[in-house]
């Protein structure tokens, strides 16, 4: 009783606004369970960031495989292989998701399977070097995101029967915020030379499996109820079904545009570094990029998710801006030959970041809130799907890069933040249901 007192306390000083505590949307029974879920939330959260951060292909594995000597073809499938593995797959895995009453086991072996595909990599790295390398990175890399693609279903629909709507963005947003600081230091260790580069780098990847497999004890025992199940439906039948939610719901249409023009936030880094090697900047500053995006979210996750769950819509709009000023200035210093001037390049890096921060824990908050239990899961895998999509169509950006220069992907993605600015602009406000 006195640890679920202290829990208690606990939860009410980080949800202050929350007197009373009334639950508006989930059942007495799951309300009272909250205290304790949100905090295993938290720490699950926290830990698969945590882990995230550690093994970052934009940054981490980019370094790891060119030191390895693997082929740049094979380094420039690293970010496709993991974000359109971990969001492709979706549709056609969410129907036999939701024949699942409580869908937190499903998250907890894709958090294991994550695991240990980032302890193999760790392994490779040790034991192989050049196109062999290369090869069993990418296809261990490709495991761990379809092992993601599982987790993402499952997350938002536990989420949602377990922490009510007006705490769900100061949750992830917490977890953020904690992670933060796991990489931070991870970052500085990388900046100041405290240790091998390399057996820094091995030693985050294992760090990172031993993350995953925690986060699945620890989520494995939340207290979930029952939840609602499809049953009966074959995976091109739901996926069909999923599609006529895209038909009828100008808003899920609306929602799915704004996240598709704000994926150059996912989707510049690597052209930022690449502009940024032309000028001189190039990996040697693999920690200080990698210190950037982690103090981005450190400072900005817990305010992002605190202020989604007043309007997420709102949080969209700011990060669409954010995020054009930095892509739009990042371009035109580039052009005027001035990247390369002491530590520009992080600087920018960590405010795109901060767009980015946003614009995840804007887009996940507003998704969870838009829908209801009964469409939750179908809205979350459609709109990962489509996404996924763009993200494969985004190959076309190397292709401008390569005949027209990484200044000139910028300055497109500048605008597709712009236009982003608009399209969130129409959203409803979900949080005043």
């Amino acid at each position: 009783m006195a640890s679920r007192s202290t829990t208690e306390k606990a939860f009410q000083s980080i949800v202050i606004d929350d007197e009373g505590r009334v639950c508006a949307e989930i059942p007495e029974s799951a309300c009272q369970q909250e205290p304790g879920n949100f905090f295993k939330h938290v720490g699950a959260l926290a830990l698969t960031k945590s882990a995230d951060g550690l093994i970052d292909p934009k940054l981490v594995l980019s370094w790891l495989m060119t030191s390895l000597g693997a082929p740049v073809a094979l380094i420039g499938l690293l970010v496709p292989v993991r974000e359109v593995g971990a969001l492709l797959p979706q549709l056609l895995t969410a129907g036999y998701l939701r024949r699942l009453q409580r869908r937190k086991w499903a998250w907890a072996v894709g958090s294991t399977i994550q695991g240990l595909a980032a302890a193999v990599i760790g392994l490779i790295a040790i034991s192989l070097t050049g196109v062999a390398a290369g090869w069993a990175i990418v296809m261990a890399l490709a495991i761990l995101a379809l092992a993601r693609s599982v987790c993402s279903v499952c997350y938002k629909d536990v989420l949602g029967k377990t922490i009510d709507k007006s705490r769900r963005g100061t949750a992830t947003g917490l977890a953020g915020s904690i992670a933060s600081v796991t990489v931070i230091v991870y970052a500085l260790s990388l900046s100041f030379h405290l240790v091998d580069r390399m057996m820094l780098v091995i030693g985050g990847l294992f760090l990172a499996g031993g993350a995953w497999l925690l986060s699945a004890a620890l989520f494995a025992t939340l207290t979930e109820r029952a939840g609602a199940t499809d049953g009966g439906k074959s995976a091109l039948k739901e996926a069909w079904k999923n599609f006529t939610y895209l038909r009828d719901d100008p808003q899920l249409r609306r929602f799915i545009l704004t996240r598709g023009l704000l994926t150059a936030t996912a989707l510049a880094p690597p052209f930022m570094i690449a502009v940024g090697s032309q000028a001189g900047e190039g990996y040697d500053k693999l920690g200080f990029l990698v210190l950037a995006s982690a103090l981005a979210s450190l400072l900005s996750s817990f305010v992002w998710g605190r202020l989604s769950d007043r309007s997420s819509r709102k949080v969209l709009v700011f990060s669409a801006m954010v995020a054009a000023i930095i892509l739009a200035a990042t371009s035109w210093l580039a052009f005027a030959g001035t990247l390369a001037s002491g530590y520009i390049l992080p600087v920018l890096l960590f405010g795109l970041m901060i767009a980015y921060q946003g614009v995840r824990l804007g887009r996940s908050t507003h998704l969870v809130d838009m829908a209801d239990e009964d469409t939750r899961a179908a809205y979350t895998a459609l709109s990962n799907t489509v996404i996924g999509l763009l993200l494969l169509a985004g190959g076309v950006f190397s292709l401008v890069a390569n005949w027209f220069g990484g200044e000139v992907v910028l300055a497109i993605m500048a605008g597709m933040s712009g236009l982003a600015i608009l399209a969130a602009w129409g959203l409803d406000e979900v949080q005043r249901g």
